[in-house]
């Protein structure tokens, strides 16, 4: 992730390549928040349960989709309610703004929808969605 942000234009590059650059780090960064939690879980069960257990929780894990600060806080929670009581006070506020608009973002621009977006905004969510992703780990392997 970090190499496709070094390699996006700056400011000084046309605007419509910034901006269609944008839309792509929109939707990586995206997917990188879903596949990111989804694998601190699995890893979470894999070294706790019994492999059937784990296999259960693999398969349930692998529809879920549109990481919202709501969905993050209702998958980790159904596996701790101290996991949700942490996560209901962390994704508040810029972080619960920027995860959800940065998944609105995505699920416009992937069914063609038009959206106003910077390179600077999508940092800023890619900062951000790392932070919740080491936040989160801290909960799952402390």
């Amino acid at each position: 992730m970090d190499a496709a942000f070094s390699r996006a234009p700056d400011h000084s590059a046309d605007i419509e390549l910034q901006a269609d650059f944008a839309k792509y780090l929109c939707v990586l960064t995206s997917g990188y928040l879903e596949s990111a939690l989804c694998a601190l879980l699995l890893g979470y069960a894999q070294a706790r349960c019994a492999p059937e257990v784990a296999s259960f929780i693999e398969k349930q894990l692998g529809p879920w989709t549109n990481p919202k600060a709501e969905k993050i806080i209702d998958l980790f929670g159904a596996f701790s309610q101290s996991w949700r009581d942490n996560l209901t006070a962390y994704l508040v506020d810029q972080r619960k703004d920027s995860v959800n608009s940065l998944v609105a973002l995505r699920h416009k621009i992937a069914h063609g929808e038009s959206v106003g977006t910077s390179l600077s905004q999508i940092r800023s969510h890619y900062r951000t969605v790392n932070e919740v992703i080491e936040h989160i780990a801290g909960l799952v392997d402390p």
